[in-house]
């Protein structure tokens, strides 16, 4: 391994895109509603597995995501059905997964080709290159080569997780997974996944930040970012571009927050029933009316929203029983 190794270089413009999203991040209040509510938690998981699977071609839409992931018939291709069934079982695995793990991110990858891939998990056995019509513009390294190269670079992540910024070293290995190109296919969608890995690994909300949604907003940049480094021999730009990326997915998320705070006045009443069961476990929903200045009937409707997204139960009978948070 070369003591360089990875080849990149600490720039003003990475540290001052560093400083930033840490500076947004640190507004907790933010995203205190993806604590909150399961729902909104749910969207953006979406969000993330849809737009990294259109970076692949995937050809279904975001409804058509929602609803395989739901359990709804879809009428489209089967791979690409199963692809959808792959990634939201390996973006639920991620609190489970050490992202500094080389065995890990193999187990991971098996989940993302299941059923699609014969090598799935496992890493490639021929040559691979990427080709723009009958122009080869990249070819990856020897397979002979993968298994040495993929230590080398789990082997700096666990030597530099206490001292390089997460951010920083994410996009780092980003960009060098892609370019060791490790198994024979799924090696785009499993970057992005390990990324997010490696930031939920280091603040819990970036599970719930959708990145993927931005590089496929910047998709044409994202691939000459890539090639760029391949011919500078170093990350620095693709480290760049993705916290420029990263920025702009965490100012997404504080905007949709913002909006839900002064626009969803459903949710602002979930959140007063919340509080007033944690007051009074007790409390009817008679009483919940009086307290908050609304009908009964619009208490029942959140009521039953909070009951099915599984943030409340009832205990016991409707007129004895109490309400327990979950």
């Amino acid at each position: 391994m070369e003591e360089n190794y990875p080849p990149y270089t600490i720039t003003d413009k990475m540290l001052n895109y560093a400083t930033r999203i840490m500076e947004k991040i640190g507004e907790a209040n933010y995203f205190e509603k993806l604590n909150r509510f399961p729902e909104l938690r749910r969207k953006t998981r979406i969000k993330s597995i849809h737009s990294s699977l259109a970076i692949e071609n995937n050809q279904l839409s975001l409804f058509q995501v929602e609803d395989v992931i739901n359990g709804k018939m879809v009428i489209g291709e089967q791979k690409d059905i199963q692809e959808v069934k792959n990634a939201y079982k390996a973006y639920e695995e991620i609190d489970n997964v050490n992202p500094y793990s080389v065995d890990d991110l193999k187990k991971i990858h098996g989940i993302l080709t299941f059923l699609i891939e014969d090598d799935a998990g496992k890493f490639r056995n021929h040559g691979e290159a990427v080709y723009d019509g009958n122009i080869q513009i990249f070819m990856a390294p020897p397979h002979t080569m993968v298994p040495t190269l993929m230590d080398n670079l789990f082997k700096w992540m666990n030597e530099s997780k206490n001292t390089v910024n997460p951010l920083i070293l994410s996009s780092i290995f980003h960009y060098e997974f892609v370019f060791i190109h490790p198994f024979s296919d799924g090696n785009g969608r499993t970057a992005r996944l390990w990324q997010t890995a490696i930031l939920a690994n280091w603040k819990e909300l970036f599970k719930y930040i959708p990145i993927e949604s931005i590089i496929r907003k910047h998709q044409e940049e994202y691939y000459i970012a890539i090639q760029n480094c391949n011919n500078a021999g170093n990350s620095n730009e693709f480290i760049e571009f993705m916290l420029k990326v990263i920025d702009e997915a965490v100012d997404g998320m504080i905007k949709e927050q913002k909006n839900t705070t002064q626009e969803t006045t459903q949710e602002t009443t979930q959140e007063k029933i919340l509080k007033l069961i944690e007051k009074n476990p007790n409390i009817t929903q008679t009483e919940m009316a009086k307290a908050l200045g609304i009908t009964r009937d619009g208490i029942s409707y959140n009521i039953k929203v909070l009951k099915s997204n599984g943030i409340i139960e009832r205990v016991g009978s409707t007129k004895k029983g109490i309400w327990k948070i979950k």
